[in-house]
């Protein structure tokens, strides 16, 4: 897109592509080695505890001597793109067999109280 060679200095061709020149000369680093290690565990333990979230994977982690807390482990399951497997409530199905009540007070009329 942005090109050295051509007539327009860097700064037009970034203004005329509405990009900002530090994106131009960023590179991004990836993960640490170590990240990487706890990556292979995260993915092997949620292969055999598919409903583990990011709380209980990091007491995984923990129980295992492995020193991670819980905001790298869910930042890396993110990254992973691993969503556990979970029962949501069920709150708002009625009961067939419970008894609907009526509504006594529909059709009062109010008045305010004066003193």
């Amino acid at each position: 897109m942005v090109s050295k060679d051509h007539k327009l200095s860097m700064r037009r061709q970034c203004t005329l592509l509405t990009l900002t020149r530090s994106n131009l000369y960023y590179e991004p680093k990836g993960e640490s080695a170590e990240n990487l290690r706890f990556m292979a565990i995260i993915d092997m333990q949620f292969l055999d505890t598919p409903w583990y979230g990011s709380r209980q994977m990091a007491r995984h982690m923990k129980r295992n001597n492995h020193q991670c807390g819980r905001h790298r482990v869910r930042r890396l399951m993110r990254l992973m793109r691993l969503v556990p497997i979970y029962q949501e409530p069920n709150t708002s199905k009625k009961h067939p067999q419970h008894k609907i009540w009526p509504y006594l007070l529909r059709n009062v009329v109010y008045r305010a109280v004066q003193n």
